[in-house]
């Protein structure tokens, strides 16, 4: 209670959030929802979307035109009675070593960028996925049901292993070097999902496997035990955008990349910026053409142009045709640019682009106490969620209360 009232004090200086009402409608049942709506032939069946971010700190450029400007459409274009989570998964990020300290404070950090850039908690669930207990309680019970066949074949499971085969350069892999954690996350990954029956997960091409696995286990899970305790959740197609590395545009711009000037911060001052495209690989070609395989540095650097064009109203991203032809159009109109001409045009664009962002972190970071008040009213509510589906989780398996 203490958090809301603080949360409605800062809204008179801040006109970014209002207190959040304990009791909401988000702790429907959406399952006997959607049925109830479907059956009545009245009305559309709403959406309850779930998304989640690691907490890693500040966003780059390709974390936010590839997935997080996506929440803010869905949340801009969701119908009243649509629920959105987004979640802030830090029970993901331990699977890597972590300062615990410094994972506080990324926690607060993607906190505060989710609501800078546009993430509004009167309309979504913001919330830290570690503050939510049944995240853990639902992934226990899914893992018992796991076969582990399935996460053997997950193709970042696969990856590790070929990691490994490499350093090790030989043909059998010690598995014992690699944790529970890294195995099993995928199961979480579904935990986290159908805690909130979720309907609709916005996702990436690299994230297809992971929600496939979710509507098997919510499958297995509902055939079992002969009732309809989960939905099937569903993909959302979303326009994102593929943003490569700007010192090596063969690779998805990355924060694990050893190199800084590979990306761009959302946070970024305005002559760091300058300073990363004006360095960002090309080639020796002259002008400007959209060619991905042949000149991918050039194709990039124009990914980025339309994309922030996009975001300004120049060119909305639902009303600009297909990609290809949006972007060799752009690139016809800038053919005559030299190299540095072409990056001022980029440069100028992302700063534009990013300009309102930093400043609204900037004015929310330096309110902690504020932050934590959200982040609490996200709790609870998420909380009543979670706690309201695993009541139904426990019933069927005959767990919890006696």
């Amino acid at each position: 209670m203490q958090a809301q009232l603080r949360i409605a004090t800062n809204l008179a200086r801040t006109t970014r959030v209002q207190a959040l009402p304990h009791h909401s409608p988000y702790v429907l049942n959406s399952v006997h929802e959607a049925l109830r709506y479907t059956s009545s032939g009245q009305h559309k069946p709403p959406k309850t979307i779930f998304s989640g971010i690691q907490p890693t700190g500040i966003p780059h450029l390709g974390n936010y035109l590839g997935a997080l400007v996506n929440w803010v459409h869905l949340q801009r274009n969701s119908a009243p009675a649509d629920r959105l989570f987004f979640s802030i998964v830090g029970l993901h990020a331990l699977t890597l070593p972590q300062d615990p300290v410094k994972l506080r404070q990324e926690r607060l950090d993607t906190l505060a960028i989710l609501l800078a850039i546009g993430l509004d908690p009167r309309r979504s669930v913001i919330f830290c996925q570690d503050q939510v207990p049944q995240h853990a309680e639902l992934a226990w019970m899914l893992n018992c049901t796991t076969p582990m066949g399935k996460l053997q074949r997950m193709t970042t499971w696969k990856s590790k292993i070929a990691i490994a085969r490499n350093a090790n350069s030989t043909d059998e892999v010690d598995e014992s070097h690699l944790n529970l954690g890294l195995f099993a996350y995928p199961v979480l990954q579904a935990a986290d999902i159908l805690l909130y029956r979720a309907t609709h997960v916005p996702v990436g091409e690299d994230q297809q496997q992971h929600l496939e696995l979710s509507r098997d286990l919510a499958d297995l899970f509902n055939r079992t035990h002969k009732e309809r305790v989960f939905p099937l959740p569903q993909h959302i197609i979303t326009p994102a955008k593929r943003i490569l590395s700007l010192r090596d545009p063969s690779q998805k711009m990355s924060k694990s990349a050893p190199h800084p000037a590979s990306r761009i911060l959302l946070t970024d001052p305005p002559e760091a910026i300058d300073k990363k495209i004006k360095s960002a690989v090309t080639d020796s070609e002259r002008g400007v053409e959209y060619d991905p395989v042949a000149r991918p540095g050039v194709a990039n650097l124009l990914t980025i142009l339309d994309a922030c064009r996009g975001l300004s109203g120049e060119n909305p991203p639902d009303q600009g045709g297909d990609t290809s032809t949006r972007l060799e159009t752009l690139a016809s109109e800038l053919s005559t640019l030299s190299h540095a001409e072409f990056k001022r045009w980029v440069s100028d664009a992302v700063q534009s682009t990013l300009a309102p962002i930093r400043d609204e972190y900037t004015r929310i970071r330096a309110d902690e106490s504020y932050i934590r008040d959200v982040a609490e009213a996200g709790r609870m509510r998420a909380f009543e969620v979670a706690e309201n589906t695993m009541a139904d989780v426990r019933e069927v398996l005959g767990v919890g209360r006696l």
